[in-house]
């Protein structure tokens, strides 16, 4: 580590360092076992997520708007635990620690970029489910393929521009006092704090990003369910009102799982003194964990996408059997000793 003043003067030279190193936890036995279980939770994100984006591919009847939604949060889930997992396994499993600092930039972005779509993602299916249960009627009129298509790409555009402009800000930024991050990633936070020029544009910026990506959705998203709960109300029919709730169940569980411990783990770090590793730890699964259960939850609690699954099943079974060498293949209504 270079040894500079710890502040910048008027004549100061501004240093943009080669390297960054990861920190990372401090002192905790046997950390490769938490690491080990990252693997098993990527292995499961990656098939899960690709099962499900698969599976509304190749299904006709999942070509809906609300399903373009949820292949887009199956992508972002991929994207999101890829851009973060490898690199958190090479970095600590393998103890490459030391990331080049362009390569600790892109890494923020594509960890921060995926995050950001997963949030307004919720909030865009928060919409579907409220035009779908306060304007039943006019629901395919509002909410198309092409619309979600577009909002869809507005979300991604948005991402990017927001993202881009938080990393971008972290290039003006001399380092003359210390290299390494205290986090498990190139965390926009942990970075900009061991700047010895100014940083405030750096803290306001990312309190911005925090309050619009992260705050705004969330209400945007309570605020929806009022609304949904208060058409519910004016729903006489038990059967109807029970069949409308149960299309929100999914939706629910997933905003649950990804804000609550987000912010749990954001209001704990403010309000009391959190350990660093607890800090950490609870950071890395808030961040893995979602994007496993997601493909998961939506799989075992819509019924449109099982029944998919079980035609899709179907369709393998028929082609395997009819792919089988005819003396094989064994029809069924004649019986086991008979030949097609």
């Amino acid at each position: 580590m270079t040894s500079v003043p710890p502040a910048l003067s008027a004549n100061a030279t501004f240093i943009r360092p080669s390297t960054f190193y990861i920190n990372g936890f401090y002192n905790i036995p046997h950390t490769k076992y938490y690491y080990a279980f990252l693997c098993i939770v990527y292995a499961v994100t990656v098939l899960g997520n690709s099962f499900i984006m698969c599976t509304i591919y190749l299904s006709r009847s999942l070509h809906t708007a609300k399903y373009i939604v949820v292949f887009n949060l199956a992508l972002s889930d991929l994207g999101g635990s890829s851009a973060l997992i490898p690199k958190l396994i090479d970095t600590f499993l393998f103890e490459n620690q030391v990331i080049l600092y362009e390569a600790c930039l892109a890494n923020m972005f594509f960890v921060l970029f995926f995050m950001t779509v997963q949030s307004l993602t919720l909030l865009v299916m928060a919409y579907d489910r409220v035009v779908a249960i306060c304007f039943p009627l006019r629901y395919n009129a509002i909410v198309t393929k092409e619309a979600m298509t577009l909002i869809i790409v507005i979300t991604w555009i948005f991402s990017t521009t927001i993202i881009a402009l938080l990393v971008a800000l972290i290039t003006r930024l001399s380092f003359c006092r210390s290299v390494i991050i205290n986090s498990y990633f190139c965390d926009h936070g942990p970075i900009y704090i061991l700047a010895c020029n100014g940083y405030f544009i750096n803290h306001v910026m990312g309190i911005v990003c925090f309050v619009m990506l992260d705050c705004v959705p969330l209400l945007l998203i309570i605020v929806s369910y009022i609304c949904i709960g208060i058409a519910l109300l004016n729903i006489s029919h038990g059967l109807e009102r029970k069949k409308a709730m149960k299309t929100c169940t999914s939706h629910l569980i997933l905003v649950a799982i990804f804000y609550l411990p987000f912010f749990g783990t954001n209001i704990a770090s403010l309000t009391s003194s959190i350990n660093a590793n607890d800090r950490i730890i609870n950071s890395t699964l808030t961040q893995t964990i979602p994007p496993m259960l997601n493909p998961i939850i939506y799989t075992l609690k819509t019924e449109e996408v099982m029944h998919a699954v079980k035609v899709l099943y179907k369709r393998a079974k028929v082609l395997v059997i009819r792919g089988m060498p005819t003396g094989q293949v064994i029809h069924p209504r004649v019986g086991a000793g008979s030949k097609k």
